[in-house]
């Protein structure tokens, strides 16, 4: 007997678990990873440098390649499968990688070149009186992380490619593979190397993250022709479908740089210590929002495509609901116990007590605005259904802008009444943020006639009700000052969720047996997906 069919909202929520179990995986190998070079480095000028040549490389792959490749290439190449048209599928692919390899090669020897430049006149224009062996350190750094760009752009390609034919395990083990290269480095290389060894365990890392993924392409069959294909049709589509989102790439991209150069500016370690607290915004942003994201695109797509637009509405709302219940209590969970938290996982070696203290100030104002990033994800998810790139885009730009001001106004205004100007950086990313998720909210409430706003509405009522139980339940048990920073953080966490949930069941909120549904279907990825 088949299956029963589900709503859209269920067929979502079972996608979603199925992906988050990859994405838990994941941040677990990225939090060991934290965890040994904070204790290896702590919130130093070397990991200042590291981070910062880091995040060039990172601006490099992600306005070539990054998610902009996949969401132009999949499609395409997915057509020519559909059309049995096996073979000119894998001349696209062997074009593409080609075209990826050339030009990214060649952007890179030409960073490599002037790398002095892009540090001095880049990194750091707003500090030039930072010492000279800091700045070449940075530069050092770039040019050893420079080959990290050509190979994540390979292993993005493959990535599209296995994805394309419904396998997806080894792909999503890819991002664990770089924190493992990371990890080995720190702990195998001679300490010696200093943060050489953490730049050299990248690379092997970004290595690991494309070879990983090889046995299952060998499976594919496909044969890898040598061609450039620009006269090829698909070619040119990807090229055409790439350049709204590689314009929205960038303008993420801008904003972490600026943020970047301004933390280079500020006191030792602010850089090492905005990067430390967004990653910790981010794990449970990706395990909440990005799960939900990526299974709800191929609902709403089919829904768009149908032109089935209730149903669309009601499965955005329902996704928007179960975000909502999600990240309001993780957002206030992640700012009551960041203190515990960051102490006990990091605190020691290099990683100091002032260090606890800059990442949590950092962390303070960056969850604030966590459930405004989750409700984006899944907003502009719904836009890209919609095949509307340039609004989520044009948005972004206003957004950037935006951010940018706000940054160089919160660091000055911390400055002058004294708190540390480093915690302006992510306070201003997280209300430009919310500005950018409520005017998309508006827009696409407008596109579709409506987004059954009073469940929405009824939705935050019961989640904040619940937020501020489990705000006060965690608040009690923390000024318990005899207890351990272990048990704080674990009583926290299971008095947290209980209380509430308690509260859910008491205001019988319907999303309940969505999320329970959710959770049951938390379970391991196949290599077939």
């Amino acid at each position: 007997m088949s299956e029963p069919q589900r709503s859209p909202l269920h067929q979502i929520a079972r996608a979603a678990g199925t992906v988050m179990s990859a994405y838990v995986l994941v941040q677990i190998a990225g939090l060991v990873r934290g965890i040994l070079i904070y204790r290896a480095f702590g919130t130093s000028s070397d990991l200042d440098s590291f981070n910062a040549a880091n995040r060039v490389a990172e601006l490099l792959f992600n306005l070539m390649a990054g998610g902009a490749l996949g969401s132009a290439f999949i499609p395409t190449f997915i057509g020519l499968l559909a059309k049995e048209n096996r073979q000119r599928a894998w001349q696209l692919a062997s074009a593409i990688a080609s075209l990826l390899f050339l030009i990214l090669s060649a952007i890179c020897l030409l960073v490599f070149l002037f790398a002095p430049q892009v540090v001095r006149h880049g990194l750091f224009i707003l500090s030039p009186e930072r010492s000279i062996g800091q700045e070449s350190l940075t530069i050092a750094l770039l040019r050893l992380l420079l080959p990290t760009v050509v190979i994540f752009g390979l292993s993005g390609l493959v990535m599209g490619i296995l994805n394309a034919h419904q396998r997806f395990w080894l792909p999503a083990l890819a991002p664990a593979m770089y924190s493992l290269g990371q990890i080995g480095g720190v702990l195998f290389l001679p300490a010696s190397m200093g943060i050489y060894r953490l730049a050299v365990g990248a690379l092997i890392g970004s290595l690991l993250h494309l070879l990983i993924q090889f046995p299952d392409l060998l499976k594919l069959g496909g044969r890898f022709i040598p061609m450039v294909g620009v006269d090829m049709p698909e070619v040119r589509e990807v090229s055409k479908l790439m350049a709204p989102r590689v314009l929205g790439a960038a303008v993420v991209q801008i904003n972490f740089i600026v943020n970047t150069i301004l933390a280079l500016s500020l006191a030792e370690g602010s850089v090492s210590a905005v990067t430390l607290a967004f990653t910790w915004m981010l794990m449970p942003q990706a395990i909440i929002a990005q799960s939900v994201a990526i299974a709800a695109l191929p609902t709403f797509s089919a829904q768009a495509a149908l032109e089935k637009f209730d149903e669309l509405r009601s499965a955005l709302a329902g996704a928007l609901r179960g975000v909502l219940f999600l990240s309001l209590p993780a957002a206030v969970g992640l700012i009551l116990i960041r203190a515990p938290l960051i102490r006990f996982l990091y605190e020691g070696g290099s990683f100091t007590p002032q260090s606890t203290e800059m990442v949590t100030w950092a962390l303070l104002w960056y969850a604030v605005g966590l459930p405004a990033h989750c409700l984006l994800e899944v907003i502009v998810r719904a836009f890209y259904a919609l095949h509307d790139t340039r609004t989520p885009v044009g948005v972004g730009i206003v957004a950037m802008g935006l951010n940018i001001f706000l940054s160089f106004l919160f660091t000055a205004l911390f400055a002058r009444i004294g708190w540390m100007p480093h915690g302006g950086l992510a306070l201003a990313n997280s209300l430009a943020t919310l500005l950018e998720m409520l005017t998309l909210l508006v827009l696409l409430r407008k596109r579709l006639n409506g987004l059954e706003g009073r469940r929405v509405l009824g939705s935050l009522f019961s989640a904040g009700a619940g937020t501020l139980a489990l705000a006060g339940a965690i608040t009690l048990l923390l000024n318990l000052s005899s207890l351990s920073d272990l048990i704080q953080i674990g009583a926290s966490a299971i008095l947290g969720i209980a209380v509430y949930g308690v509260v859910l069941v008491l205001l019988r909120v319907p999303e309940v047996e969505v999320l329970k549904h959710l959770a049951l279907r938390i379970k391991p990825l196949t290599g077939k997906g």
